[in-house]
């Protein structure tokens, strides 16, 4: 199963129903600032969090302070979501961190790294553009479940 799922609506989000959710409006993540403005405060990263994919990185890969263990990254107007980057490497940047993140924890070994298990999912609402971008980049993807 792809880490990235497209989710036309917010019945699609059924399966999702026992998630945290953090959305993130597109509309809202016109720039990388923006968007690490919405994920900061959606997943109450903590005060270290610096405004940089590294930190991005590193927060995704850490949650240790939330108590849900099912996360859900819904990313909605995606034809918005950061748009006024000058070009889509900052996008496919941060895409590369999300699906990374989601992945690598999909093979957390709770028992042998003492770090607690957890389920990390990236729903899109879908857009020409992003799905474009998908497909140039080679990004797997599903459809609603």
């Amino acid at each position: 199963m792809a880490n990235f799922r497209f989710v036309s609506s917010d019945s699609d989000l059924k399966p999702y129903a026992d998630f945290r959710l953090a959305r993130i409006d597109g509309q809202q993540a016109k720039t990388l600032k923006q968007f690490y403005e919405q994920i900061a405060r959606e997943l109450r990263f903590p005060d270290e969090f610096e405004f940089g994919l590294e930190s991005l990185d590193d927060a995704l890969n850490d949650l240790d302070w939330l108590e849900e263990d099912k996360i859900a990254v819904y990313i909605t107007d995606t034809d918005a979501f950061l748009s006024q980057e000058k070009s889509d490497a900052k996008k496919v940047d941060v895409l590369n961190i999300l699906d990374a993140a989601a992945e690598d924890w999909k093979w957390v070994d709770e028992e042998e790294e003492g770090v607690a298990s957890r389920q990390l999912v990236i729903l899109f609402q879908p857009s020409d553009s992003l799905v474009a971008l998908f497909e140039k980049e080679d990004f797997a993807y599903d459809r609603a479940v």
